[in-house]
Formats: structure tokens, C-alpha cells, sequence
């Protein structure tokens, strides 16, 4: 690849190269043979995630200048960029339902936490529960352990009175037979 790129597509690496710092993750996907009405459909499925065209050497020089390798392999054939700005699982999840859908629409892999991640590292995390379900379970999860705690600390409470009650029981009887 050449060093030098010209003035007109300098302003499109430099507008790639800051999607790819700004997002959470980025996935790679191949649209060939998918109309505008499904493109249109994707875009809105998404979400969090701008779903942009580019051209294949601008943003492998994109991706390269904002740091990011292991993604050169991926930049073949006419490439769709996911910048997700949200939750990442989501996206995935929107991603892998429009290519479940729409066969034409192929996930090649992305990059996750400035690391490059295959397509099925990609379909892993649309299987994820969302953020707010893991959150709520672990809500969920705590609440059960404080109560597991309280009563675990009432416990030794609670026996120390069952057997003051048997001992004054047992007095009791003893003091009635004498």
C-alpha cells in the first residue's frame, strides 16, 4: 500500500480513522448482492451502530493509522463498516439476524476492545444477553446473597434462643418433679 494518499481522500481516512478510535467495536461485513431497501432496513436494525460503505484501501489505511491490527485480511471484496457507539452486543445481535435473514449479508469479523475478532467471536457475542439482563441478574444474584447472609447471621441468634428456651423448659420440669 501506498504511503502517499491523495488530498481528496486524505479527509475520508481521517473521518474513518476517528470512527474507528471513538467506537466500542467495529465489525466488517460484506453486502455484496443486497439492495438499498435492505441496506435501509440494516441501517435501522442497528441501533447504536452507523453502518457506513468505504473503500477497501481507505480503510485499511483508516484502521492502520487508528492503531488497530489484524484486520488487513479482512479488507476484500466490497466491505460495510459497523461503527458501533453503543452497546456492542446489541449490534451483534442486530447483525446476526439481518445475516440470518438476509444470507447475502456476510459478518467477516471486526475488531472488539482494539483487538481484531473473527466472525464467530462476532456470532459469541451476539449471543450474549444484553446489558440490562446481565446487570438485572446480577442485581438478582446479590440480592439473594445478602439474604442468604442475614439469615446465615440470624442463625447463631436464633439457636442461642432455642436453647435458652429448652434449658428454662427443662428447669422448669425439673423444678415441677421436685
Amino acid at each position: 500500500m501506498a504511503d502517499k494518499i491523495r488530498a481528496d481522500k486524505a479527509g475520508s481516512v481521517a473521518e474513518l480513522t476517528e470512527r474507528f478510535r471513538e467506537s466500542n467495536a467495529t465489525v466488517l461485513t460484506e453486502y455484496r448482492g443486497l439492495t438499498v431497501k435492505q441496506l435501509t432496513e440494516l441501517r435501522r436494525s442497528l441501533g447504536g451502530a452507523e453502518y457506513t460503505v468505504a473503500k477497501n484501501t481507505l480503510a485499511k489505511r483508516a484502521a492502520t493509522d487508528a492503531g488497530l491490527t489484524g484486520l488487513d485480511a479482512l479488507f476484500t471484496g466490497p466491505t460495510a463498516l459497523a461503527f458501533v457507539s453503543g452497546d456492542v452486543v446489541e449490534a451483534a445481535k442486530g447483525l446476526k439476524e439481518f445475516a440470518k435473514a438476509n444470507p447475502l449479508l456476510v459478518i467477516k469479523g471486526g475488531v472488539f476492545e482494539g483487538k481484531a475478532i473473527s466472525a464467530a467471536d462476532v456470532a459469541k457475542l451476539a449471543d450474549l444477553e444484553s446489558r440490562e439482563v446481565l446487570l438485572a441478574k446480577l442485581a438478582g444474584a446479590m440480592k439473594a446473597s445478602m439474604g442468604n447472609a442475614a439469615a446465615l447471621f440470624q442463625a447463631p441468634l436464633a439457636q442461642a434462643v432455642r436453647t435458652v428456651a429448652a434449658l428454662q423448659d427443662k428447669r422448669e420440669k425439673e423444678g415441677a418433679d421436685a
